[in-house]
């Protein structure tokens, strides 16, 4: 029976218990992060829980702890679930107030931690690649803010799953944002190109290391949108998340991407991100 942190308590998950007029039930009203924890250790947590800062900002929510606090909760409830490769949910809503659209005033956030083991992608999706469908970007105009309102981003992905392919790739006036669930890249002429940091996209944790890395190696970098029509002409299209890390897509709308191979691109930055967790890095 997994452990799970709701306000302040440790308790089995089965036991945990959120009252119905919380507004992230009632509203969505909340943000949340995703962290993958190898051997123990919460990858990149920092640069998470930054990220959950700024989410709660942009939304005008207070943080119930501090950058520690919140470490302390996660160190404790990985240990708590058996160490190893898990992955670390964390939501924040505004509390329980009666139903409103107005902010209520005077009301304590719901904090609410889980943790489950990591569930490794398929092999398959690393040695020949995944399928990704383009689809119309139906989401809100502040994708920057890691919102628990995912309905749009629920819908894109079951178009995608469907008609069997593993990723959306999302199109706004006619240039690629980013996946329903991931960060994208197109590789054209060598150069990784990628959705600059706006409203548009979500500032991905592993979208940054990949270009850290990317940057480390020498690997030319662009954080520039590509069109549609340049996406359909790319050598290679990647997309990247905490929980899948980074996956080539091969086949985009039923045409193959490049050779129809995980590109050499792709692979030298893989190699440097295993590389990355391998040396423990976090």
């Amino acid at each position: 029976m997994a452990t799970v942190f709701l306000n302040g308590e440790y308790l089995p998950a089965e036991q945990a218990r959120v009252s119905v007029l919380d507004r992230g039930f009632l509203l969505g009203d909340g943000v949340y992060e995703v962290i993958p924890v190898y051997n123990g250790l919460p990858f990149r947590l920092t640069p998470h829980l930054n990220r959950l800062q700024r989410s709660l900002d942009g939304v005008r929510m207070a943080n119930p702890h501090s950058i520690e606090g919140w470490q302390k909760i996660i160190e404790r409830l990985v240990a708590d679930n058996g160490g190893g490769d898990q992955s670390v949910y964390l939501q924040v809503t505004r509390g329980v107030a009666p139903r409103d659209h107005v902010f209520p005033e005077g009301v304590s956030p719901t904090a609410f931690v889980m943790s489950n083991p990591l569930k490794a992608v398929p092999e398959s999706f690393k040695t020949a690649g995944i399928k990704a469908i383009t689809v119309d970007d139906i989401r809100w105009a502040q994708c920057d803010i890691k919102a628990i309102t995912l309905l749009p981003n629920s819908l894109l992905r079951q178009k995608a799953q469907d008609v069997g392919a593993q990723e959306s790739l999302l199109i706004r006036d006619g240039y690629m944002t980013e996946g329903s669930a991931s960060n994208s890249y197109a590789v054209i002429d060598g150069v990784i190109f990628t959705a600059p940091k706006d409203e548009k996209v979500l500032p991905g944790i592993t979208r940054d290391l990949v270009l850290e890395l990317a940057q480390s190696a020498g690997i030319a970098y662009r954080e520039q949108a590509v069109s549609l029509a340049e996406l359909q002409q790319a050598d290679e299209i990647w997309i990247s998340s905490s929980t899948r890390e980074l996956l080539p897509v091969t086949m985009l709308d039923d045409k193959p991407v490049g050779s129809g191979k995980p590109g050499p691109v792709w692979q030298q930055v893989d190699r440097l991100y295993q590389r990355y967790k391998q040396e423990g890095k976090v």
